[in-house]
């Protein structure tokens, strides 16, 4: 079973991930509410995939994203938005992010871009 980190500050979306990924077989291994918990978590849990949420306090997904991958360059990181973000998006892509969703979230969305990241 998949070993999936979800980060989001909003707890409602982590919440909303978690369903989706534990109904289809995912197992949600731990939950972060910003960046700084997300790169802690990370070394601690070492997950097979990691939601992340573009927007939080303390340290953004961005910079999340890039000590995680600083880490561990294989990370695969799905990156979290609101509509409208574009630019951010880009950056969280060129930063190493193999994918994004985006809020609200859609299952098959979310399922359909954790199997490709995955390789599954």
């Amino acid at each position: 079973m998949k070993r999936v980190l979800v980060v989001d500050d909003a707890a409602f979306m982590r919440m909303m991930i978690k369903d989706i990924l534990t109904k289809n077989g995912y197992a949600v291994v731990g939950e972060a509410s910003d960046g700084a918990q997300a790169v802690e978590k990370y070394k601690e849990l070492q997950p097979d995939l990691v939601t992340l949420d573009i927007t939080m306090p303390e340290m953004d997904g961005i910079s999340a994203l890039k000590q995680i991958r600083a880490m561990d360059p294989q990370a695969k990181v799905i990156m979290c938005s609101a509509m409208g973000q574009q630019a951010m998006v880009i950056e969280a892509i060129q930063a190493g992010a193999k994918d994004f969703i985006v809020k609200p979230f859609q299952a098959d969305r979310v399922l359909e871009a954790v199997r490709k990241t995955l390789g599954e």
